[in-house]
């Protein structure tokens, strides 16, 4: 499977000089920008979920909340076709023209779900809007997260792509964690009938800066490296059906793998992110204030994590963090969510710990995922898995979650979903190459044509 373009272990390509700290910097933070931006979006929309039930649906409709969390769902949905159209173009146009378009999509759709009108006003078009937009940013965030990955992890020199990758996910926690402070500043200050109203809509108009501010940090940057010298060896490809057919002829086991990696890491994401904050409220108790302040409490610990687990995968490899952090949860999740339940301090400790558990898969998914494919696919190939398995088993999982509950009404059913996720996952890590210091440049699959070296990671 080595060839002399494919930067094998037989056949070493020349060194590519890593790019300089400053453009290096840039493009970590316009990556994580990017990503800042795509999940501030999630995290409003999920921390405002019980007024968006109210705004957009009959006040004597029961099934409400419900029905706010499916369609949170539904742009998941979309995500697939845009990780088909997104990937393969980010392949052969170039990574930085696509997540300047995606990031624009992304932006103006969130902005614009704070000015639908209310369905005292349009009825039956208010939540027909909602879903029109929130699948404008499905397919938006199917070429955004893969691309911005793609783009961190081609820019990061090999033996600390770890460490610099786990800044994409600062940025997603930073997204969340925003997303829960403007929400929770927003309440402070208005009164109840205001945040019914236009208070719950305030938070959704910040996204528009966010992504202008996104948009000109990807624009002061060329594309990355490792593209670069693909494109200067003419190696990239140029036609989409080719693309695919080398895709899955060639690169299915990769799919497949990616596909039960992310089925542990994204169900572990939503839940514990996304719908914890409507589990709190409805389940437990606890008034939206608190769920929130407990939620940016746990988030903010975790970021705190997030760099040094990075780090860390560096010296002793992404397998050995994604297994703690499986095992951990299987372990742990329903002793954590009893917990919760005890009082309103033990909750803080519970998600805390959970999440800490998590950070461990999340910390690494710039490192493990990109590294699962050549330079050729690496955008389709991460893209199209990624989000197919996240369409399916990720943005399911709150209204997954809430009608379980419902169903059973047995408060444990989010650490079971959890576990089993996680069982999915462990079945996965067993066919992952470990990538950990090698390089990811050329047609060569990491980890397999291109070895780890451990030993001189450790003088990193």
């Amino acid at each position: 499977m080595s060839t002399p373009e494919s930067g094998s272990v037989d056949n070493p390509t020349p060194a590519l000089k890593d790019a300089p700290p400053g453009v290096l910097r840039r493009a970590i933070g316009a990556s994580a920008m990017g990503n800042a931006t795509e999940w501030f979006d999630y995290g409003v929309y999920a921390y405002t979920a019980t007024y968006i039930s109210r705004a957009f649906f009959p006040d004597d409709l029961e099934s409400a909340t419900l029905l706010t969390l499916g369609i949170f769902a539904v742009s998941f949905l979309v995500r697939p076709l845009g990780g088909l159209v997104w990937g393969p173009l980010g392949d052969r146009l170039g990574r930085k023209h696509v997540l300047a378009l995606t990031i624009i999509l992304m932006g103006t759709a969130t902005f614009l779900i704070g000015v639908i009108p209310s369905y005292a006003s349009i009825g039956f078009w208010a939540p027909v809007l909602l879903v029109i937009l929130r699948m404008i940013q499905g397919f938006s965030t199917g070429g955004e997260y893969g691309g911005a990955a793609t783009f961190m992890a081609e820019y990061s020199p090999d033996r600390k792509r770890g460490f610099y990758g786990s800044f994409l996910e600062f940025g997603t926690l930073g997204g969340f964690s925003l997303g829960a402070l403007v929400v929770l500043a927003v309440d402070l200050l208005s009164t109840d009938a205001f945040m019914d109203t236009w208070g719950w809509r305030l938070p959704f108009f910040v996204a528009g800066p966010l992504a202008l501010i996104g948009l000109y940090m990807r624009s002061k940057l060329e594309d990355t490296p490792v593209f670069r010298e693909l494109e200067t060896e003419d190696a990239v490809e140029h036609k989409t059906s080719t693309q695919f057919r080398e895709l899955i002829a060639t690169y299915w086991r990769p799919i497949l793998t990616l596909m039960g990696l992310v089925v542990a890491l994204n169900v572990c994401n939503y839940t514990l992110l996304s719908y914890m904050p409507t589990y709190l409220e409805s389940r437990i108790g606890l008034s939206s204030t608190s769920s929130l302040f407990l939620v940016v409490i746990g988030q903010f610990a975790m970021m705190l994590v997030i760099p040094f687990a990075g780090a860390l995968s560096d010296k002793v490899g992404r397998k050995p963090l994604w297994l703690v952090s499986m095992v951990g949860l299987l372990i742990f999740a329903i002793p954590m969510y009893m917990l919760m339940t005890v009082n309103f301090g033990w909750a803080i400790v519970a998600f805390t710990v959970l999440g800490l558990l998590y950070v461990l898969q999340l910390s690494t998914i710039s490192a493990t995922f990109p590294a699962m494919f050549p330079t050729h696919v690496r955008f389709a190939g991460f893209a199209i898995a990624y989000n197919v398995s996240t369409s399916l088993f990720g943005g399911t999982a709150p209204a997954a979650n809430e009608w379980l509950v419902e169903r059973t009404g047995n408060d444990l059913v989010p650490a079971f979903y959890m576990m089993g996720a996680c069982v999915v996952g462990l079945i996965a890590l067993l066919f992952v190459a470990e990538t950990a210091g090698a390089s990811i440049r050329g047609r060569g699959v990491p980890g397999v044509d291109t070895e780890a070296h451990p030993s001189a990671l450790q003088k990193s």
